[in-house]
């Protein structure tokens, strides 16, 4: 039987989108229990089992960056492309995950071209390429030089609507427009502060990691505006909490400026909500048609796109079995068929 490593060492922090993917994409794994491999996951000691007891697991060490773990496999998927942990030999075929090249964008100068010349010679170890939209696939093209071909597999549906969903404590407000993620600079929350100043009533909730700078300077600038009692940055939400913020909010905005795929834009559509992006990196391709986009972040045209978007929305009684449809495209059982089929080509 074929042997594949499949490494996840981003569980440590499974709150994170590449968290997520490692959990979700095993999550699915274990559902379709494939007879003829055998899986390997490398991860967290603590999270050893998390996947069921038919699969291997092997304990994460930050000294494998030096030295690799000394295991023999048929494959090894390397999930993402900056992970430091790669097979000990070069005979090993080797799959990698490209989630997003942002660091081009948001990085300049010798910090941008040290990123991008590591990435560089990873690509000429992997025997096999897959990204996870056609916006990232795109960039991997024209920036890494990669003669192999490039199979997109888009990510799933996160978001688990089995479960009962949980009114925040904070939640003391009836109108909310709603976002989710880590919350850093990329993400551009500031530019639609505007929203708020247009619409008095009106509250938004930010949740996600709030432990950077931008984060702080949010709360700040909000403050300035007269606008800081309707931000609420909760921090990392429980599932039940995440569930009910989706499907109580007004609508869901994610103004990022750099973004690979986007699950939470998924997660928003499968409620039916309407959701309002921006118009950069792989955000078109995942809102598709019925997404609402800002082309600019100027205060005129964010308000204008907002209002006209949820006029829109009332109006057409069936966007929301189109956005509910579409989200019901991205599917993690269907992501991970399509790995388990890399992995026996390669």
């Amino acid at each position: 039987m074929k042997t594949v490593l499949i490494e996840m060492q981003k569980l440590g922090n499974p709150n994170s989108g590449l968290g997520q993917f490692c959990l979700h994409l095993g999550k699915a794994m274990e559902k379709l229990n494939p007879q003829n491999l055998q899986l390997d996951f490398y991860l967290p000691e603590r999270m050893r089992g998390i996947f069921g007891n038919s699969f291997g697991y092997v304990n994460h060490s930050s000294f494998h960056k030096i030295i690799p773990p000394k295991c023999n496999y048929d494959a090894w998927h390397c999930i993402h492309q900056e992970s430091a942990y790669l097979p000990r030999s070069r005979n090993t075929p080797l799959l990698l995950t490209v989630h997003d090249l942002n660091f081009l964008q948001m990085n300049r100068g010798w910090k941008k071209n040290r990123k991008l010349k590591r990435l560089r010679k990873i690509a000429r170890l992997a025997s096999g390429f897959t990204a996870v939209s056609e916006f990232t696939k795109r960039d991997m093209e024209k920036h890494l030089s990669i003669s192999k071909p490039i199979r997109v597999i888009y990510n799933g549906n996160s978001l688990d609507k089995n479960i009962a969903p949980a009114k925040p404590s904070f939640i003391e407000f009836s109108e909310f427009i709603f976002s989710i993620s880590i919350i850093s600079p990329k993400k551009n929350f500031h530019s639609l502060f505007c929203l708020l100043e247009n619409n008095p009533s009106l509250h938004w909730v930010i949740a996600g990691d709030k432990s950077s700078d931008y984060a702080t300077s949010l709360i700040r600038i909000a403050e300035q505006k007269g606008i800081g009692q309707r931000i609420h940055l909760p921090g990392i939400v429980s599932e039940n909490e995440k569930l009910w913020l989706y499907q109580n909010c007004r609508a869901f905005v994610f103004p990022s400026l750099a973004e690979g795929f986007g699950l939470p834009v998924i997660e928003a559509m499968s409620c039916g909500k309407p959701v309002f992006l921006s118009q950069h990196g792989s955000l078109p391709e995942i809102g598709g048609a019925d997404a609402f986009y800002w082309l600019g972040f100027d205060s005129m045209q964010v308000a204008e796109v907002f209002e006209n978007g949820l006029k829109k929305f009332a109006d057409d009684r069936d966007m929301v079995s189109r956005l509910i449809h579409r989200s019901e495209l991205f599917s993690w059982e269907r992501a991970a068929n399509e790995y388990l089929k890399i992995y026996q080509a390669i």
